[in-house]
């Protein structure tokens, strides 16, 4: 079992920063391939970016690339995602989620994560 624990949300005008945590718990936490979703309301939960259990290899969304950095601490199992220039449209709820096994091809599709965590509210508006 991996528990997931997001932190960091909160309200930003546009253009500011916000560092999303999850604190991963488990006995193989630190094996597991990770990444953000986010849900915005009335929308679908959508792929934000997603890192490999080893730190090596990481993907984003077209909409976040050069804004979002994603990242991971495995001494301490935490993973970060930085938001730069942040916009409107970015409000969602965050969610963090793990996977064991490949990182594979198919790291945008939410189906294929095993956990989750409760979710951080990120508001953008002026």
């Amino acid at each position: 079992q991996v528990r997931l624990v997001e932190s960091g949300g909160g309200l930003v005008r546009p253009g500011g920063s916000l560092r999303l945590s999850c604190a991963a718990s488990g006995r193989t936490s630190s094996t597991y391939n990770m990444a953000w979703f986010r849900q915005a309301p009335g929308k679908e939960r959508e792929f934000v970016s997603a890192i490999s259990w080893g730190g090596t290899t990481t993907n984003y969304a077209d909409s976040v690339k050069g804004r979002f950095t994603i990242s991971r601490d495995n001494g301490e199992n935490w993973v970060y995602l930085q938001m730069n220039s942040l916009k409107p449209e970015d409000t969602a709820v965050y969610y963090c989620a793990a996977r064991g096994g490949s990182y594979g091809s198919n790291y945008y599709n939410a189906e294929t994560y095993n956990y989750w965590g409760q979710g951080t509210q990120v508001t953008v508006s002026a």
